[in-house]
């Protein structure tokens, strides 16, 4: 490189030489440091930009260094430019462009001044950020209660897009959307907006503003001031707990005050299902803390009642949710022990109940063996006062003497404490109908299971209907009104529309809810003849006590299921079937397929 004028004493050519293999008159010994994009990315604002230069000559070759920059590409001390005014200690300066236009390109490079004339260094671009949107509230409307609606408009998006609109509000002025609720707008860019403040407090001041986002930052729009009136009191109706004969917990909590001071507050309750200040009133002001709870007591047995938690400010009285609840009635449990169970005294044992409307009778179906027995109205406990035997005549006193049992079968037990009065009566169950063998003159047996409790058998019925009936006497018999599972005494006959071989399960188990299956299995599914469209069904093998179909399977899958609907369909391990299981897999094949739907187990055998 040849240059006019000499600078000897810099060593600037042999070490600007060894860096670069050629030169022009424009380029020389300043450029900018590498790097540098990512040291100015980082400090380029909408209006300001630091730029980097490195000197690799000696400080003495320049009388001045900077930055220049313009819109145009090699900018030169004729554009803008920035001077270096620091002490040039270092090969390396640092120059802050100001006054930029925001949201523009720019082209920049170092510069050095020297007595031969310019040089600049390699050139940059960065582009402004742009400037924050205007925006701003147009109107806000508050007329009562706890919620502000307004109007606002983001004006000039600052050559920037707008990402996110909405409005920031609080307590204290100049909220931001750091400090403040924020409601967002579902749209972005320019354009007026509307929306809603809501849940706001009563008797307080509120100062909301309009904000916009882009990549320049937030903009804000004047802050906009409006006062709440006083609101109703905010008032909570808990669960009634602790619901007994005579006796219940009332809950409700006051969680605010409307802002202002709550006078009073408590609970009104009565018989009517909007209960007000001149029904029932309990009086919790002395309560401490936002929930408070009361306790009820001389209620009627057996009845409903309606409760509503209250609480007054200046604004009024305001009402929680109206809460009913119904007292016990005088209900009667008596756990069974005995012989049956080897004396098994807990909560475990069972039990005969009485209803409401069984006049304090408690009964149900218990399985009993030879032996004897006692009722226990305190499971765990012999004491003598909730303990019943027989007092020799028949009826029940404390503890009384063994309650015989003559013989093994399913009884039908009631207890009367009120009368000391009980019997033991051995029903044997059936069905009769003329869908069964026994047509509506004699009754089919059931048989009792006494892992499951029920009582169960498999027949061939025929398209009509039946019923479930005890020793042969219609005093004793269940149907199904609505032909649903649930079974009602002297209930309607239960339908059998389609003939073939049933599953019949009656479950008296449970004291007072007596339910029926009566299952027609079949298997379906894609490896099947009818794949899952239609069934193919089951007969019943009486030898080994389960329902069985030969038939030739198809490598897919299938399930069981009962009366040819999903309502009822067995899936899963053949060992251990769940009601809804998964799929079955099966290879291609003629299979022996059998199922006990009591116990859920099946089996698929491959015939040779």
């Amino acid at each position: 490189m040849k240059l006019n004028y000499k600078i000897k004493s810099f060593a600037l050519v042999a070490a600007f030489a060894a860096t670069l293999a050629a030169c022009t008159e424009d380029t020389a010994d300043v450029r900018l440091e590498p790097g540098l994009n990512t040291i100015q990315n980082q400090n380029v604002t909408a209006f300001t930009a630091e730029v980097e230069g490195y000197i690799m000559a000696k400080d003495e070759a320049f009388t001045e260094v900077g930055i220049v920059y313009a819109f145009t590409q090699e900018p030169t001390i004729d554009d803008s430019k920035a001077i270096f005014e620091g002490e040039r200690t270092k090969a390396s300066f640092k120059v802050t462009l100001t006054g930029l236009d925001y949201a523009r390109k720019y082209y920049a490079r170092a510069y050095g001044i020297y007595p031969g004339g310019v040089l600049y260094g390699e050139e940059l671009t960065f582009t402004t950020l742009p400037r924050v949107p205007m925006v701003a509230i147009s109107s806000l409307t508050y007329e009562d209660g706890a919620s502000a609606g307004f109007t606002a408009e983001v004006s000039d998006d600052g050559r920037g897009e707008v990402t996110e609109r909405g409005v920031v509000y609080a307590t204290a002025a100049n909220p931001t959307v750091e400090t403040g609720y924020k409601v967002v707008d579902d749209e972005v860019g320019l354009g007026v907006f509307e929306g809603v403040l809501e849940e706001l407090l009563g008797n307080t001041a509120y100062f909301v503003r309009a904000y916009a986002i882009n990549k320049g930052g937030v903009g804000y729009g004047e802050d906009k001031e409006f006062t709440t009136e006083i609101l109703w009191a905010e008032v909570e109706t808990g669960d009634v707990t602790a619901i007994n004969k005579t006796t219940a917990t009332l809950n409700g909590a006051t969680p605010y005050d409307g802002g202002a001071e709550i006078t009073a507050r408590g609970f009104v309750w009565g018989l009517s299902d909007a209960p007000g200040l001149n029904d029932n009133l309990v009086d919790m002001m002395d309560a401490e803390g936002d929930a408070f709870s009361f306790v009820l007591e001389e209620l009627e047995l057996n009845t409903v009642y309606y409760v509503r938690a209250f609480a007054t400010n200046s604004k009024g009285t305001a009402f929680g949710e109206t809460k009913m609840f119904k007292t016990l009635a005088d209900i009667t449990k008596l756990h069974v022990v005995g012989d049956y169970n080897g004396w098994t005294n807990n909560a475990s044992a069972p039990y005969i109940i009485s209803t409401e409307s069984s006049g304090g009778t408690a009964a149900g179906y218990i399985y009993l063996t030879a032996g004897d027995l006692k009722f226990i109205m305190e499971p765990g406990s012999w004491a003598d006062e909730t303990t019943f035997g027989d007092d020799g005549t028949g009826n029940l006193t404390n503890p009384g003497a063994n309650i015989p049992v003559a013989e093994d079968g399913y009884y039908y037990i009631t207890a009367n404490l009120s009368d000391m009065s009980y019997t033991l009566l051995k029903r044997n169950w059936g069905i009769i109908g003329d869908a069964t063998p026994g047509g509506w003159d004699a009754q089919t047996a059931l048989t009792y299971d006494s892992e499951l409790k029920v009582l169960k058998g498999a027949y061939a019925l025929t398209a009509g209907a039946f019923k479930f009936r005890a020793n042969d006497n219609w005093d004793y018999n269940f149907g199904s009104n609505d032909a649903d599972g649930n079974l009602q005494e002297g209930g309607a006959n239960i339908p059998v529309a389609v003939a073939g071989d049933y599953a019949v399960t009656l479950d008296l188990s449970t004291p007072n809810v007596f339910k029926y299956e009566a299952n027609r299995w079949g298997l379906i599914g894609g490896a099947t003849p009818g794949g899952w469209d239609s069934d193919t069904f089951m007969t019943w093998d009486a030898t080994n006590k389960v329902f069985t179909v030969t038939v030739d399977l198809t490598t897919d899958q299938y399930k069981f299921r009962a009366n040819g609907a999903w309502d009822i369909n067995l899936g899963g391990a053949l060992g251990a079937l769940e009601l809804n299981g998964s799929n079955i897999d099966v290879t291609a094949g003629n299979y022996t397929i059998t199922l006990d739907p009591w116990t859920k187990v099946a089996t698929a055998t491959l015939n040779e």
